[in-house]
């Protein structure tokens, strides 16, 4: 398994679990807790997950939660690349993720200052993303999902869901492997093109992915698959998300993504400090 990433000429180990924080820069992110507009919001926010110990953070413009609203690449970029231009200037030690799927957008945001690209759409909604991401030499996030965000809902059905996922994983990691991409990080992508029971079961199978060679991000905060299941909504689902983000540990969760990183740093104190009981 691969312990390490190269993030702009430094290594960054994790042979014990790391946090990405959330901060959207959005008006219609599901979680409205998450949503940051004005540069007074956005370095309030940086600084408090950074503070509170994030690893990175993964800064997103374009909503894709289902049935999002499509918006273009220029409002995409004219979100996003102040914002990364702010954290980098402001916290110069921050690593800092980019949430696109658009290659262009994703060029311009490290020429920014960011680090890493966090695409979910895995290269399938930009056919330049994986040439884009080997030119500019970071690490590469790559989910899983079918469709769009504003379509992937209608896209649950699968023969064998794991069998799947395996085959399209092991497929775009040659292809990257091809562009010169060694740091890959595989995101199963929890709510993705999934019902609520095929998440669970995403869940229960997790471990399956680790014979991929790649760390294994979960991104399961505040989800619907945790506040549908509770009867509560997203404000509602910091306890259910802390319970999730656990079990993912046990099944071999190298990073979580997550709006609350204290709370999940928290979990992997607990979860490290168990490991290591006699």
């Amino acid at each position: 398994m691969k312990n390490t990433l190269n993030i702009g000429g430094e290594l960054m180990d994790l042979s014990e679990p790391i946090v990405m924080g959330i901060i959207n820069i959005t008006p219609d992110s599901f979680f409205s807790g998450s949503r940051v507009n004005t540069n007074h919001e956005i370095l309030k926010q940086a600084e408090k997950m950074l503070a509170e110990g994030t690893d990175f953070l993964d800064l997103g413009a374009y909503s894709s939660r289902p049935g999002a609203q499509d918006i273009s690449e220029a409002e995409e970029e004219a979100r996003l690349l102040p914002a990364v231009t702010l954290i980098s200037k402001e916290f110069k030690q921050a690593f800092i993720s980019i949430d696109t799927f658009r290659a262009g957008v994703a060029e311009k945001a490290i020429h920014a200052g960011a680090h890493i690209v966090n695409d979910i759409s895995g290269g399938n909604l930009d056919p330049k993303m994986f040439e884009t991401v080997g030119k500019l030499k970071v690490p590469y996030i790559l989910m899983h999902m079918k469709g769009t965000p504003q379509n992937m809902q209608s896209q649950t059905h699968y023969e064998d869901m794991m069998e799947e996922m395996m085959y399209y994983f092991s497929t775009k990691i040659q292809q990257l492997k091809a562009y010169g991409v060694h740091d890959i990080m595989i995101d199963p992508g929890f709510g993705f093109a999934k019902d609520i029971s095929q998440n669970f079961s995403l869940l229960k199978h997790m471990a399956t992915f680790e014979i991929l060679g790649f760390p294994v991000l979960a991104g399961l905060s505040r989800k619907s698959m945790i506040w549908k299941t509770l009867n509560t909504m997203a404000d509602e689902a910091l306890n259910g998300t802390t319970v999730l983000n656990t079990i993912a540990l046990q099944n071999g969760a190298a990073i979580l993504r997550v709006h609350d990183v204290k709370a999940a740093k928290e979990s992997i104190s607990l979860y490290q400090t168990y490991l290591k009981a006699q």
